[in-house]
């Protein structure tokens, strides 16, 4: 016979359908999201706890409590609430819209450098506004005589090409930011030392030819954009759209 810890687990978006009670009006999911995003955005999500959310909204430890469940709804919650400012265009050519979804995702992820520190279960989190994102992109690649599988597997590709160039963007910003430096010039300076040694080994002469003649090393909207048209060339080639 069923019991009560067989009922299935509510997910945070389900709950947060139901009406709200008069009484907790004071406080919203789009309150709490917008004070946790300002406290990642200005601090890095390490921040984030239940404690200091409560103080930023001025509300007992509690109260947040009432619409999640602790930092991995938190976590959802800021996600979507962020991914709302990501818009696609609809009705689009498959190819404007993927370059769309890059360009839009890079210019989001720069403006929230914590969405490139996320947790597993936070990347992956299917918020209401990840899956509009997602919907819209799917819908620019129907109708070109691919089936779902290979529609998921461009959408994919895309994204992965996205958050690994940023992983490795948002990486060199935050060190920068973490040690005070002014720019890559202070970064390559640090690094110097350590890149002159592996130079003088002999063993990376492509490298070295990189570093020697290179134009473009700081350029980082142009090293996005250049990867991206290769991977959408890439696609359109192979699929012959």
């Amino acid at each position: 016979m069923p019991t009560e810890n067989d009922k299935p687990r509510l997910s945070l978006w389900e709950r947060l359908e139901r009406p709200t009670p008069p009484q907790r009006q004071t406080l919203s999911p789009q309150r709490i999201a917008t004070t946790a995003v300002a406290i990642a955005d200005a601090e890095g999500l390490e921040a984030i706890t239940m404690r200091r959310l409560a103080t930023e909204l001025g509300v007992a430890p509690m109260a947040p409590y009432r619409y999640v469940s602790g930092k991995d709804d938190l976590l959802e919650l800021m996600v979507d609430h962020v991914y709302a400012d990501l818009h696609l265009p609809v009705d689009r050519e498959w190819r404007e819209t993927m370059r769309a979804l890059a360009l839009r995702t890079r210019e989001l992820m720069l403006r929230h450098l914590w969405l490139a520190q996320l947790s597993p279960q936070a990347r992956l989190s299917l918020t209401p506004n990840r899956m509009i994102v997602a919907e819209r992109a799917l819908s620019a690649l129907d109708g070109l005589g691919l089936d779902a599988d290979a529609m998921m597997s461009i959408f994919r590709a895309v994204d992965a090409y996205v958050h690994g160039a940023m992983n490795y963007e948002s990486a060199v910003r935050n060190l920068i930011d973490e040690h005070g430096w002014s720019d890559s010039d202070d970064l390559r300076s640090e690094l110097a030392p350590e890149m002159m040694w592996h130079m003088r080994t002999g063993r990376y002469p492509t490298f070295r030819r990189y570093l020697h003649t290179a134009t473009r090393k700081d350029d980082a909207q142009w090293q996005f954009e250049t990867g991206l048209t290769y991977v959408l060339d890439g696609i359109a080639a192979t699929l012959a759209i």
